[in-house]
């Protein structure tokens, strides 16, 4: 779940983790990415946002956590889907889902005190080639922005990744407003992590730091609205919006990703009403 972007540095009561306390939050997150699988397992047209909501918090339970978002100041429901140019804060609806759709679903978990945080946009099978493009380059900049999550680099370097990637080719949108956050003991934790920025600027990333790196990037203008219900994020022009998130833990060579797609993603060669996201190289 994204964090709104506060206008100050983050950062200062950053709390790095023990390898301890990074395995208990890989745990939550390995609930969170079966769920996420779970739900990729039940997607179609037809089906609702309340449905893969109800069984995403069956699915959690079931399994010995607590739906982390479901209460969380006040959201009513165990994920976030947000569809077409809804950017993030969905809330799950009875609307039927269409063969032209890309619903991003945002799942957190409460696990033994510490949390776990993953997101991943889904596509149907008539979604169009320069929204699936928009998702390819979304999801790709999730992995370069990870690729700077090592100890000794600034938050900045992740942000100037994203954007750079993002811009390289296409007029997007990245969206101000919203941004990354750290996790473990709460599901939001400093630091603040956007989704642009300058290389070198932000606050020092030290080995275990735990991040949420989710960019968020629009077709159209970087430009969002909230609706009256006081949670659901539009594109200002109403065009569709990528989001993908990973919780990772910052190590000295190399980020520890401690959620997975992996399961999601076998779940989704075996759906035929799904299209495969493949990150853009």
């Amino acid at each position: 779940m994204a964090g709104l972007f506060s206008n100050d540095s983050g950062g200062k009561h950053m709390f790095h983790k023990t390898d301890e306390e990074i395995e208990l939050i890989r745990e939550a997150n390995l609930i969170v990415s079966k769920t996420l699988a779970h739900v990729a397992s039940i997607l179609k047209p037809g089906i609702t946002g309340l449905d893969i909501d109800k069984a995403a918090e069956e699915f959690i339970r079931d399994h010995g956590g607590r739906p982390a978002f479901k209460g969380y100041h006040g959201f009513p429901a165990s994920l976030c889907v947000s569809y077409n140019d809804i950017v993030v804060h969905g809330i799950p609806s009875n609307r039927e889902f269409q063969d032209t759709d890309i619903v991003s679903v945002d799942c957190g978990v409460e696990l033994n005190g510490y949390y776990g945080d993953a997101a991943y946009t889904f596509a149907f099978q008539e979604v169009e080639e320069p929204v699936m493009e928009l998702l390819r380059v979304t999801y790709a900049a999730l992995y370069k922005g990870i690729e700077q999550a090592v100890a000794g680099k600034r938050i900045g370097d992740i942000s100037f990744a994203i954007q750079q990637y993002c811009e390289r080719e296409h007029p997007y949108g990245i969206v101000r407003e919203l941004v990354g956050h750290g996790v473990g003991r709460s599901l939001h934790e400093d630091p603040e992590v956007p989704n642009y920025g300058k290389r070198g600027k932000g606050p020092l990333m030290q080995s275990g730091l735990v991040i949420a790196i989710e960019p968020m990037v629009n077709l159209g203008v970087k430009e969002v609205y909230q609706d009256n219900d006081g949670w659901t994020i539009h594109t200002r022009d109403r065009k569709p919006s990528a989001h993908y998130e990973h919780s990772v833990a910052v190590r000295k060579d190399k980020a520890d990703i401690l959620s997975t797609h992996e399961f999601l993603l076998n779940e989704i060669k075996n759906n035929p009403a799904v299209k495969e996201v493949s990150p853009k190289s």
